[in-house]
């Protein structure tokens, strides 16, 4: 089977989510019309990141009866759609969310689960953290969703790999920060090397889409790409510009590389759930 996903690589506009919400309805039928099965948006794409205070005016509920929410469950008829908002709960508490929309239904919903508070990063003091992580079914076959901070930590994608994940879909905002080797950019260079080492480890296609533009001062650099289950590059999005970015991933490419490299069949889930009692044991957590 194949799957032509569409990364859309956007610059919302801070706090203003009925013109961010135009955009993924343009960006949808834009793609739709190319052929595009499935469309990926950045982190937060309805909002922008810098939202602090503004959070509680932002948040959207993951209803029918949201009139924000209904626009892209309606597009989802279209083609499938994951989209990065704030999410109000039935408690009104707030989370960083991501959705996964198909023929008007939601069939997943995300709230991350790390949240970075060091260096440039500030998301404890206004969201709360997810508590779950869960792979789930699709038409294209059973996928995982994690937002930025969860993926740079193993354990979320390592989860969702032994819950029969195979596509792991990745949205972030990433900001620049500092040059590495051939004077690339050092945080890009990270998140790159981490998205073919899943790729590879996990034997899975890696789809990561994040943002570009400027947000108090910081410059989001773009780079979406598309990792195969051999840990090789299919695309590498461009840096720092928006664009809507189509790549078709065949899904058998997975059978082939784990009858060669059966890593996911040799696994020991008991061992790994055993020696974590040990260690939270041991250590008094």
């Amino acid at each position: 089977m194949r799957l032509n996903i569409g990364l859309a690589q956007t610059y919302p506009r801070l706090g203003d989510v009925q013109t961010n919400l135009k955009q993924h309805l343009e960006i949808a039928q834009d793609a739709a019309a190319q052929g595009v099965d499935l469309l990926v948006f950045p982190e937060l794409s309805l909002t922008g990141y810098q939202v602090q205070d503004l959070v509680p005016e932002v948040a959207i509920r993951a209803t029918a009866d949201d009139p924000v929410f209904a626009q892209l469950l309606q597009a989802s008829h279209q083609l499938d759609l994951i989209v990065g908002f704030v999410h109000r709960d039935a408690r009104d508490r707030f989370f960083i969310a991501a959705a996964y929309l198909s023929a008007g239904e939601c069939l997943h919903l995300h709230h991350k689960i790390y949240l970075p508070t060091y260096t440039m990063f500030d998301e404890k003091r206004y969201f709360d953290q997810g508590e779950s992580i869960r792979a789930f079914d699709t038409r294209w076959g059973r996928v995982g969703l994690l937002i930025c901070e969860d993926f740079w930590h193993i354990s979320p994608p390592y989860l969702l790999w032994l819950d029969g994940a195979d596509v792991l879909f990745l949205q972030s905002s990433s900001p620049s920060r500092g040059l590495g080797a051939a004077a690339r950019l050092g945080s890009s260079r990270w998140v790159e090397l981490v998205n073919q080492a899943y790729g590879s480890m996990f034997t899975s296609y890696i789809v990561h889409c994040n943002r570009v533009g400027y947000e108090d001062g910081k410059n989001f650099w773009g780079g979406s790409s598309v990792v195969d289950p051999n840990g090789e590059f299919l695309t590498h999005g461009l840096y720092f510009d928006e664009a809507l970015i189509t790549q078709t991933i065949d899904l058998n490419q997975l059978h082939r590389t784990r009858a060669r490299l059966p890593l996911l069949r040799d696994e020991r889930p008991h061992l790994i759930h055993r020696e974590l009692a040990r260690i939270l044991k041991e250590s008094g957590a």
